[in-house]
């Protein structure tokens, strides 16, 4: 299977919940040195429950589309679901089989709402 589906075409070009919220109440950034992809993600968080989320990044098709895709799934999420999600979640979202060389690209975004959330 082609690593880089339409799905994932579609999510990196333009990708959701993009930009930065500017009334965030939680903020992180996150890069992986090996490759240089970076997230810089906002939420805003409001009784246990992700009401917004922003990301703004730069990187691989595959890390931008993951976090495009994971906030599709994170907003409107309770926080104490989230912190449950396994990486697993990731590969689910994407469709396709990960590389060992493209696992840090497909959880950037992953690890860095578990940071977040903690």
């Amino acid at each position: 299977m082609d690593l880089y589906t339409e799905t994932i075409l579609d999510h990196y070009q333009y990708p959701h919940h993009a930009g930065a919220l500017n009334d965030a109440t939680a903020s992180i950034i996150e890069h992986n040195p090996l490759c240089g992809d970076v997230i810089k993600l906002d939420l805003k968080i409001k009784n246990n429950l992700i009401e917004k989320i922003g990301f703004v990044g730069n990187g691989c098709a595959i890390s931008q589309a993951a976090m495009s895709m994971l906030a599709d799934y994170s907003e409107g999420r309770k926080i104490t679901a989230l912190k449950k999600l396994k990486p697993k979640i990731m590969y689910d979202l994407l469709g396709v089989s990960i590389s060992p060389g493209r696992i840090k690209c497909a959880l950037l975004g992953f690890g860095a709402l578990q940071k977040l959330i903690k």
